[in-house]
């Protein structure tokens, strides 16, 4: 039953009235259709703060005046007077009225603010959400934009950067007490890592980054000189944890997968699939993170798990680090696409660039290591360059290629790991670089702070992982804890 006076909702019920007749007027029955749409968003718009607006006002009707409230500096605030705050919403702005509990020289305690759940800024939740989710997708001013043309808020940019950053203070606390769901005990937990670039501003460069940029002085107006670039970067650091089931062939089927227009195994599809980055913290720091994740999965190991990785030297360092720090059992396996772009290499080297032969010999070498047989072929492109009187150029490709082969043999045990079912390739963490990261930080001319660049890779990162749903309700718990509930000497509804 409605516990409300008829005329509590009287703004809203005049609103309402004024846009059925304006629908009905012979003015109105004479416009195209996009024209009575374009009304009913704005008009319709206007009706929804209205009804809020009077809903708030009810809600200030209807709150008992407490002879006092206890913060939990355990001062009682026996002062009480009313307070008008503003609420820039999705629907435009409202004015909430409400009593202020205070004493002399300690804060206003506020129990209406506690039962809304308001922010200590003016933007709704509602507000923040989508500046949020639109700077995850576009530009800052494209987002002030987006609100400005669906919503009734208004907010520059700077906000609109700032509403996003306080949207994802979160995310580390959601991850860290989320309850897992645990995948099936005889499918993979798949881990890997990557790095991309994104241009800062000067002063959010790594030490070393900022130096070079200190050095790099513009010689000529119209052009760069020679190693001068146009934006200094800051690498992102990524992982992905996934969960797949195992993808059983043999180095026949992998070989033939790489040709066009030919049908192999259906490949099971990734699921429990997360993706993150940060630009703030250390390569190491999130390769731990994701070890944690995997921890959580699996806690007692009892499935297999498999790190694919690129090959490079640092990150290599590294996860061995992590891995001998948290003592887990890992197979770390190589990319097989960057395996294969050296030998491309080496055949040009060999064969040159457009001579037919180049992919046969490709094709066989590439077999061979997927048979395991890397040491031989490393040996036999050496063997081949040496009795063909290679220029140095074109030697140094086959000798770039066999070292690398080398240096890697004993992450290359191919036989072993398609047998087992394992992923031999990185395209997961390739494809979290792009959408992840590429996406929306290359857009020409743009310059990042190192606060504002975090916050959008972590929205952007709960929405790629299917998170942001849940993360917002735990956002906002979050948020009702540090603004409201912490502050009072027990919970409003106790008192």
């Amino acid at each position: 039953m409605p516990i409300y006076a008829e005329d509590h909702f009287r703004s809203a019920q005049t609103c309402f009235k004024s846009i059925v007749d304006q629908l009905g007027s012979s003015e109105t029955l004479g416009l195209p259709h996009e024209a009575v749409e374009s009304l009913l968003e704005t008009s319709g718009r206007e009706l929804l703060r209205r009804l809020f607006q009077d809903h708030l006002d009810l809600r200030r009707a209807r709150e008992e005046r407490r002879t006092e409230v206890v913060g939990a500096d355990s001062t009682a605030r026996t002062h009480v007077r009313a307070r008008d705050r503003g609420l820039e919403s999705v629907f435009g702005r409202v004015t909430i009225n409400r009593l202020a509990y205070g004493g002399r020289g300690i804060p206003c305690l506020i129990p209406l603010d506690d039962e809304l759940n308001l922010p200590r800024e003016v933007y709704s939740y509602g507000v923040r959400r989508r500046a949020a989710v639109e700077s995850s997708k576009s530009s800052f001013g494209e987002a002030v934009e987006s609100l400005r043309s669906t919503t009734g808020a208004r907010a520059a940019k700077r906000q609109v950067e700032e509403l996003t950053q306080r949207a994802a203070q979160d995310f580390d606390a959601f991850y860290e007490q989320r309850q897992t769901v645990f995948a099936e005990r005889s499918d993979l937990l798949v881990l890997s890592f990557d790095c991309k670039g994104i241009v800062m501003r000067p002063q959010d460069l790594r030490e070393e980054a900022r130096r070079d940029a200190e050095r790099s002085v513009r010689k000529f107006d119209k052009r760069r000189t020679r190693g001068q670039v146009s934006g200094h970067k800051r690498m992102a650091q990524l992982a992905t944890v996934y969960d797949v089931s195992p993808y059983f062939r043999n180095a026949e089927e992998v070989v033939a997968g790489f040709r066009p227009l030919r049908v192999v195994k259906v490949r099971p599809r990734p699921y429990n699939k997360r993706a993150w980055a940060s630009v703030a913290k250390e390569g190491e720091a999130i390769i731990e993170e994701a070890f944690r994740e995997a921890l959580r999965r699996d806690p007692k190991q009892k499935r297999r798990w498999v790190v694919t990785i690129d090959g490079d030297i640092k990150q290599l360092r590294k996860l061995k680090r992590v891995i001998n720090r948290l003592k887990v059992d890992v197979e770390i396996v190589h990319d097989i696409v960057h395996v294969l772009e050296y030998l491309w290499a080496a055949a040009t080297g060999l064969h040159g660039e457009f001579n037919p032969e180049r992919q046969t010999w490709v094709t066989e070498r590439f077999l061979r290591i997927l048979q395991g047989k890397a040491s031989s072929v490393a040996a036999g492109m050496r063997r081949s360059a040496t009795m063909r009187g290679l220029s140095q150029t074109a030697r140094k490709r086959v000798d770039i290629c066999a070292r690398y082969l080398l240096a890697n043999k004993s992450r290359l045990r191919y036989p072993r790991y398609l047998a087992a079912g394992m992923p031999i390739g990185t395209g997961v963490i390739e494809g979290a670089c792009r959408h992840l990261v590429q996406d929306r930080f290359a857009i020409t001319g743009a310059r990042w702070s190192l606060a504002g660049a975090e916050s959008v890779l972590r929205i952007r990162a709960l929405r790629i992982s299917g998170d942001f749903d849940e993360y917002w309700r735990f956002h906002l718990r979050q948020e009702h804890h540090r603004n409201h509930v912490s502050r009072y000497q027990t919970a409003i509804g106790a008192s």
